[in-house]
């Protein structure tokens, strides 16, 4: 089994509804999203995936998601962007555009040293 991830960020304001803390005031991060996939066969080149065709798919993705409140971007607008759902929410919207390998983890970091990991 081979696993290919490749990382990138995109900065955003969000809030927790609900949460009994300083989250629940309006407030951004630097997110880091990492994705893993993983193939069991290798391409004629030699390679599970291009790393330049995940990235550019996860780039896609996350633009919806940079520079702005993520509350006020679907499905945020009616459930919390905390980190786990942002994770669900990358894969969701990412697997289908993967059609030879399926995505191992997501990964969301809100901060060097805080961070989620989807397994769907």
């Amino acid at each position: 089994m081979y696993r290919v991830s490749v990382r990138q960020h995109f900065d955003a304001a969000h809030y927790l509804r609900g949460y009994q803390g300083k989250c629940e005031e309006l407030h951004g991060h630097r997110f880091e999203a990492v994705v893993t996939v993983e193939s069991s066969e290798l391409d004629d080149v030699g390679m599970a995936f291009d790393f330049s065709e995940l990235k550019g798919h996860l780039r896609e993705v996350l633009g919806r998601f940079d520079h702005v409140c993520l509350n006020n971007v679907a499905p945020f607008d009616k459930i919390n962007p905390s980190s786990e759902n942002i994770a669900t929410t990358i894969y969701r919207d990412l697997q289908p555009r993967l059609e030879a390998v399926s995505i191992f983890n997501v990964e969301v970091w809100e901060s060097p040293d805080s961070c989620v990991t989807y397994i769907p």
